[in-house]
């Protein structure tokens, strides 16, 4: 049973969209759900706030089935802009990027409709804004922090954990594309990582990480592996595949043995890290696009704000910038 299997109450025109990212733009289980979430979000918004249901209707209740290519084309942006920022349960407002990320399903719902299908003769979501989000510097960890959080892997499963936080932070993987690694996918040099959209893409390492993988394979079988995780490249305690969570919880674990604020950092954090230190070592923002497997240069380019000590040493350089003025005394 697929994804798409298990999802009974979209009309018809919402699982032919659905299909399509599926199918044809071969996106992920997990970005297919996130349109669909939005957008039955959307229709039971719009199905409230026209009356079409009882007031009594708990909102999770409402039925959307009946939503067809009239109801559609009927769509305001007024309504739109209002949906942006709703919220369901009315605990609070949605954080930009949440409203950001409705949005984003919203146009390509009517990018669908309109480019793919023909069935709307106008995109109402051209003059759809994106709401306004918050520029924020990514966090990351220091060089020296770096060495202090792999000098915290001890123990039963150092050599894992060792490798781990190697891949995370030299290579700057998803915590998704780390717990999905095989045997298969390590080679000499390099690692083959299935990234978002199932696209795949070949990140490379250094010497450093190579040791660290040879130490861990020469301890990984215990002989004990589920036939299910045999293949897998990280085994949990639990002898199965060694998943997100399990890696979440033991980099919170080497954080606090390490001395540091384990709530400031996640797996992501040291994807972040790894982008940085690259840039500050001299890699181009296109080929750090390509490590990290960016659709778009935009995404990496949040790393170019960092604080970079070659930008400090490039003012430093400049004379004018060094010229102390001659005080004077006044008449």
């Amino acid at each position: 049973m697929t994804t798409l299997d298990t999802i009974q109450d979209a009309p018809d025109i919402l699982m032919e969209f659905l299909e399509y990212h599926s199918t044809v733009r071969g996106h992920s289980d997990k970005t297919v759900m996130a349109y669909y979430t939005d957008l039955k979000i959307l229709f039971r918004f719009l199905k409230k706030r026209r009356h079409l249901v009882d007031a009594s209707v708990p909102f999770d209740a409402i039925d959307i089935t009946d939503v067809d290519l009239d109801f559609i084309e009927s769509i305001r942006i007024e309504e739109l802009y209002r949906y942006q920022s709703f919220s369901p349960d009315k605990q609070g407002s949605l954080s930009a990027a949440s409203r950001c990320r409705r949005t984003s399903s919203v146009k390509s719902f009517f990018f669908y409709l309109t480019a793919k299908r023909h069935l709307l003769d106008h995109n109402i979501c051209q003059e759809l804004d994106m709401p306004k989000r918050k520029a924020s510097l990514p966090r990351y960890l220091e060089e020296s922090e770096c060495e202090k959080l792999l000098d915290a892997c001890k123990g039963t499963y150092m050599y894992r954990d060792y490798a781990i936080l190697m891949l995370f932070m030299s290579c700057g993987l998803r915590i998704s594309e780390l717990v999905s690694l095989n045997l298969t996918d390590v080679y000499e040099d390099h690692v083959r990582v299935l990234g978002k959209g199932n696209k795949e893409r070949v990140v490379y390492f250094g010497e450093g990480c190579r040791e660290a993988l040879d130490d861990y394979l020469m301890v990984r079988d215990n002989g004990k592996i589920h036939p299910d995780a045999r293949n897998a490249l990280f085994i949990s305690q639990k002898n199965g595949r060694f998943g997100a969570r399990g890696i979440e919880q033991m980099l919170e674990k080497k954080l606090l043995e390490a001395g540091m604020d384990a709530s400031r950092y996640s797996p992501h954090k040291l994807r972040h890290t790894a982008a940085t230190l690259m840039l500050k070592n001299g890699v181009d923002t296109r080929a750090l696009q390509e490590v990290l497997g960016h659709a778009n240069l935009s995404t990496t380019q949040i790393y170019t704000h960092i604080d970079n000590a070659a930008l400090h040493e490039a003012a430093m350089a400049n004379p004018i910038g060094r010229k102390i003025r001659e005080k004077q005394t006044e008449e």
